[in-house]
């Protein structure tokens, strides 16, 4: 009934951009963040950030690692500093938190919206009796689910605040969704992925999961199915319409 493979018993869901169409402030507050960076360098490449950059630097990543990645890809390297920088600090952590500024405010302006079709899944995966999980690299995982209402059908949260506690790599290592299995009592077998992010399905491949579903908000289902989707929908509630 809803569209998963016979055995998977947990749900592990990527947050922004599966669960809520935060994905688009987090690409806005990007653009913002490294385009006015990029403005007042005078090494590397500077021309704008664009939705390639989001998808193959940044989607999915912790921040400091998409700053890390991105810049490296322009031919620049920053120290690193650490997660206390001052959002005007020209360190990797100073960015991230300047582009972190900016994500608040757009939340602040424009609310957070769930999707329908989500929803409608995670009411179908609790009535089933699936044990669902959130695992998501942003800092502001709690903040996003309570805004966002979704909060009581989370029994497992794994945000970027649980990656930096635990030392765990972000995406797309495993690491974040392995600890969202452990925290809710099941084998990576016993348990479906839904990401939307590139490195995020990287992520559920890499960690042996029951299911991999691709989400695809951004017109690349080819590339989710290469990196290791079992399957792509455009919305979750395809699957209660029985895409499998």
């Amino acid at each position: 009934m809803i569209g998963l493979p016979d055995g998977v018993t947990a749900c592990l869901f990527d947050l922004d951009g599966v669960l809520t169409s935060t994905a688009t402030l987090h690409q806005i507050a990007w653009k913002q963040t490294f385009d006015e960076f990029l403005a007042h360098r005078s090494d590397g490449d500077r021309s704008p950030f664009t939705p390639h950059d989001y998808a193959a630097y940044v989607d999915g990543r912790p921040r400091a690692d998409g700053v890390r990645t991105f810049l490296a890809s322009r031919g620049i390297r920053l120290p690193e500093g650490d997660a206390n920088d001052s959002p005007d600090a020209e360190t990797t952590n100073g960015v991230g938190n300047r582009k972190n500024d900016a994500l608040l405010r757009l939340i602040e302006e424009k609310g957070v919206q769930p999707y329908p079709g989500s929803v409608a899944y995670l009411e179908a995966a609790r009535a089933a009796g699936l044990s669902i999980g959130v695992v998501t690299s942003s800092a502001n995982g709690e903040h996003v689910l309570e805004v966002a209402g979704l909060t009581p059908f989370v029994q497992v949260r794994v945000d970027g605040l649980t990656i930096v506690e635990q030392r765990l790599r972000g995406k797309p290592a495993p690491d974040s969704f392995l600890a969202g299995a452990r925290a809710l009592g099941v084998a990576p077998g016993e348990a479906a992925v839904f990401e939307d992010a590139l490195s995020g399905v990287e992520a559920g491949r890499a960690g042996g999961f029951g299911y991999v579903v691709g989400v695809d908000r951004a017109d690349q289902a080819d590339q989710l199915l290469e990196r290791g989707a079992d399957v792509v929908v455009d919305d979750l509630a395809d699957l209660l319409n029985g895409a499998k």
